[in-house]
């Protein structure tokens, strides 16, 4: 896979199975794996699952998990990509190092994985779903322009959807 991405101040590339235990240790740290699995440790398996279902994904649909890389350190600071959803529309996600929390990374790589999906595939839309405590993430998906559609349950807990349109995006 030679689906690169960059921003200013990172560099994207897609999750390989040897990403597992990077990922693993990411995803179940407590401040990450609160909103991100619903505040349960994921087993390693589990994570290796993941990795290989996005895999599959870019396979299938040319898109999904990128490792988040700081370009300046080389530090990997977290993931960010697409997923179809129940839907199998493409779906906005994304979790970070608390560390690179507030630094708006996450804005970033999330920008520069909507214009691969708006520009390079032509998605009419991604959408994207936050549960309703996690107001941070929430605020990144409002930055990015994405629009609220719905409050509703996901999983048996409160969440937002949301949505942005390729147009809206390309006119930002």
């Amino acid at each position: 896979m030679h689906l690169k991405l960059a921003t200013m101040r990172t560099t994207l590339r897609p999750v390989v199975p040897g990403d597992v235990p990077a990922l693993h240790a990411l995803w179940t740290d407590l401040d990450v794996r609160r909103f991100l699995w619903d505040d349960v440790s994921i087993s390693e398996e589990r994570a290796a699952e993941v990795v290989a279902a996005s895999g599959a994904d870019f396979a299938a649909h040319a898109f999904g998990l990128w490792m988040v890389y700081e370009t300046a350190s080389g530090q990997f600071a977290g993931f960010c990509g697409l997923r179809p959803s129940e839907a199998g529309e493409p779906e906005l996600l994304f979790g970070f190092w608390p560390r690179h929390w507030g630094q708006g990374l996450a804005t970033e790589a999330s920008r520069a994985v909507l214009a691969y999906a708006f520009d390079v595939l032509a998605c009419p839309h991604v959408v994207a779903a936050t549960d309703v405590p996690n107001t941070a993430s929430a605020r990144t998906l409002e930055r990015l322009g994405m629009q609220f559609e719905r409050r509703g349950a996901l999983n048996g807990l409160d969440t937002l959807f949301y949505r942005l349109r390729r147009e809206r995006f390309q006119a930002l």
